[in-house]
């Protein structure tokens, strides 16, 4: 039995070849500084050039030596050189959602850098529920970034992660974000961002950049698209689901930078508001950084949404409004008229470079040569490594999410299942395991691969592709079902059905996908295994309601390794432990929903279901947090508190709202330190050791504002056969237990609210205590 990543890699090139890329990136590695060159007399003693100065003097010195002209040609992505001053031009779209992608102009394959790791996508990673992991493929992803930057194939700068929340199953951008939950989102997006600028104080391995602010989900659906829609919010939903994980990006992962979005919201282009930009951003959430454009999206509210009457409004509108750098052109076309027709301040156009040069000097990009440098030695020996390549198949296993098992039909038998139909138009899928604004992968083992690790394979396509418009390629998957031990079906979706700017128009299995795998299901000799790649849920509920169908797995979109990782989990080398984050809905739960409405509460009086978990209570395939495993765990509340008292910052009156139908104002409240602790014990029952995934939700007390229920904690534990381990987990009352009224305020319901942890429930009395006075 052979495991792990099989196809071409690094290691059978020739050896000419090798010796070859090795010298070229040694040249690569000695690449010049981006600025002062110790070098360059002229330039090497200018103060912003000395490290031992204060970040903010530098800039201040630099700010004061540029000119108008050069400073409008550096708000813009590929900001122009200044070759006076020694600083070259700098390109500072580069893209790494799920490893180094070159999908931005910033980032190049080229040379001693053939390629990078190619993690799963996102919502594949976030199903692993795995906040160490996330952080981990961080620190691989920057060591990639940071060597190619030392070797002059990218920049510093990375337009990641995309943190929207996934609120419609159709939404053909929702594989990129870590799904439907806002806490699981925003723990995502803290912890990948660590693991991206590293922890080096103030300094940054490479920034980062948390995407797409705000109540952006909507690509072009029904003949509406993101560069005219006007995105209708109410207050208690942006701050209830939409502005959570980037709130979280921003104060727990101290980001470098937030993207903002192409949509307006409530009337105002996001890239145009100051309420979103420069108060909440900057001022409530404190970001140290830059704020960014999406691409061209300044020039979209002008040319296309019509919101102002010249360029030069439009481009004082987005700097006024917070905004620090354009991805395109026109804020270097525009702003230097705007600063003299007297709509805008040269002060404005230094404040949004004084934050751009901050997040660069921060980089090391004013410090001279980069092999002098944190991060210095890092070159092409750093990318596409043996350890790089595991913990993406280690992050593909994690993934996997076992949605069905009868019998139980996996895992399959080393000695029974030897002979193995593959089919199905994914099942020698290589590129697609890597879905969008991914780069060029170290290798591919692709389903079909992957199993033939394990056993002899018959592989029949069944469909040319995943649209499967035709039976023409059916009769030879039902014989080579009929002749195999096993059959393992790969079907589902690829960015031809789900991608940017491309909303899915239904939720079921494309063209004749769902005929094929009844009839070779029918066919099959032994056991029949539908695995589905896909970003978004499908209706499978034909094959869930199979008794023919063995098992279903769903693999996301799982990487470079993703087809070594199927086969793990199909003969039980790896026990699944995936949970999905979104919830699978049926086919006609979108049959009358129109995508455009935003609205996350049901409403029965204009049939209106809600959306997500929290506040959908219609029927499901698959419900939000479901994933079985091939063993069994059971859990106990070992220790929890009945009573948690919640101290109030003033006496309550009722003028000021402080406490509002039993839920208090979480700003007059004591947070800091404010947690509940619980002590779990999960015991495995089953005959299989295995890592299981738990999930805490919290059921509010009733009343108009709470979700039905909502995630509040979770947390991985190997627990061994037949063992018990116990976990200990602190849920932060303030953030996790409260809820938020139809004004937006953030409340914590006072009473009891009841703990869900598997079968396992507590019930919990917040109570409030008053310690002082409100002082007006």
């Amino acid at each position: 039995m052979k495991t792990g990543i099989a196809t071409t890699t690094m290691s059978s090139l020739p050896q000419t070849l090798i010796l070859f890329l090795l010298l070229l990136g040694a040249f690569a590695q000695a690449r010049d500084p981006f600025a002062c060159d110790s070098k360059d007399a002229k330039t090497s003693s200018l103060p912003f050039c000395k490290v031992s100065m204060p970040i903010p003097n530098r800039v201040t010195d630099l700010l004061g030596r540029l000119t108008m002209q050069e400073k409008v040609r550096l708000l813009v992505n590929n900001a122009a050189a200044v070759p006076r001053l020694g600083i070259k031009g700098y390109e500072w779209w580069s893209e790494a959602l799920h490893g180094v992608s070159n999908v931005g102009p910033g980032t190049k394959f080229r040379g001693a850098f053939p390629g990078a790791t190619s993690f799963p996508q996102v919502i594949s990673t976030a199903a692993s529920f795995n906040a160490t992991l996330w952080e981990a493929i961080g620190r691989v992803v920057s060591d990639e970034a940071r060597a190619m930057y030392n070797g002059g194939a990218a920049g510093l700068t990375y337009w990641s992660p995309n943190v929207n929340i996934f609120r419609d199953p159709r939404w053909g951008r929702g594989q990129e974000t870590p799904g439907e939950d806002p806490v699981l989102a925003g723990t995502y997006a803290a912890s990948y961002v660590k693991g991206l600028q590293g922890n080096n104080g103030d300094r940054l391995k490479v920034a980062a950049c948390c995407k797409h602010f705000t109540a952006y989900d909507l690509d072009n659906w029904n003949g509406v698209d993101r560069f005219h829609f006007n995105a209708k919010v109410s207050k208690q939903d942006i701050e209830d689901t939409f502005d959570v994980p980037f709130k979280m990006c921003v104060q727990d992962g101290n980001v470098a930078s937030v993207m903002c979005s192409y949509n307006q919201v409530n009337g105002v282009p996001t890239c145009a508001d100051p309420n979103l930009l420069k108060r909440t951003i900057r001022g409530q959430w404190n970001l140290n950084g830059y704020i960014v454009s999406d691409c061209d999206s300044v020039g979209v509210f002008y040319n296309t949404q019509h919101y102002t009457s010249t360029p030069e409004e439009a481009a004082a509108d987005a700097i006024k409004a917070g905004l620090d750098l354009d991805c395109g052109p026109f804020l270097a076309q525009y702003t230097e008229n705007a600063v003299t027709r007297g709509l805008l301040k040269e002060a404005d156009v230094n404040s949004a470079l004084a934050n751009t040069l901050t997040v660069q000097m921060r980089l090391g990009m004013f410090d001279g040569e980069p092999s002098a440098q944190p991060f210095g030695n890092l070159g092409p020996k750093d990318v596409c490594t043996p350890a790089h390549q595991e913990l993406a198949l280690e992050a593909a296993r994690q993934g996997i999410v076992l949605l069905n098992n009868r019998g139980p039909s996996l895992p399959l038998s080393h000695l029974r299942h030897r002979t193995v139909a593959v089919i199905g138009p994914n099942s020698n899928a290589t590129v697609t395991m890597i879905g969008n604004y991914a780069g060029v992968a170290c290798a591919y083992t692709s389903p079909l691969q992957g199993i033939g690790n394990y056993a002899k394979t018959i592989h029949q396509m069944g469909c040319a592709d995943v649209a499967c418009n035709d039976d023409k390629l059916f009769s030879g998957a039902i014989n080579a079902a009929r002749q195999a031990e096993a059959t393992v079906l790969v079907m589902g979706l690829d960015q031809s059905i789900e991608a940017e700017f491309r909303d899915r128009t239904g939720l079921l299995l494309p063209g004749r996908q769902q005929e094929l795998v009844s009839k070779v299901a029918m066919a099959s000799k032994g056991p029949t295994i539908l695995v589905l790649m896909s970003g978004g849920p499908i209706d499978v509920s034909f094959a869930k309601n199979d008794p023919r169908i063995g098992a279903i797995l769903w693999a996301g979109y799982p990487g470079q390794a993703g087809g070594a990782a199927i086969a793990d989990v199909l003969y039980g080398t790896t026990n699944p432990e995936g949970k999905l984050p979104m919830t699978w809905y049926p086919q006609e739960y979108v049959s009358n929903l129109p995508m455009t409405d935003m609205a996350m509460r049901s409403s029965p009086n204009r049939n209106y279901p809600g959306r997500t978990y929290k506040f959908y209570k219609g029927p499901v395939v698959y419900p939000f947090g479901h994933g079985l495993s091939f063993t069994n765990f059971v859990h106990t509340i070992a220790s929890a508190p009945k009573v948690v008292t919640v101290p109030l910052d003033g006496h309550l009156h009722s003028g000021n709202a402080t406490i509002s139908g039993k839920a208090i104002k979480v700003n007059h409240v004591r947070c800091n330190k404010l947690s509940v602790g619980l002590q779990v014990d999960v015991k495995n029952t089953g005959s299989k050791e295995g890592t299981h995934t738990m999930l805490v939700f919290s059921k509010p007390p009733a009343g108009h504002w709470a979700p039905q229920k909502q995630l509040v904690a979770f947390a991985k534990v190997h627990v061994p056969a037949r063992s018990q381990r116990r976990v200990g987990i602190n849920i932060h009352v303030c953030k996790f237990l409260s809820v938020v009224d139809r004004s937006g305020v953030r409340r914590i319901p006072t009473g009891v609210h009841n703990l869900h942890i598997g079968g396992a429930k507590h019930s919990l009395s917040l109570q409030p205590v008053t310690l002082g006075v409100i002082k007006s």
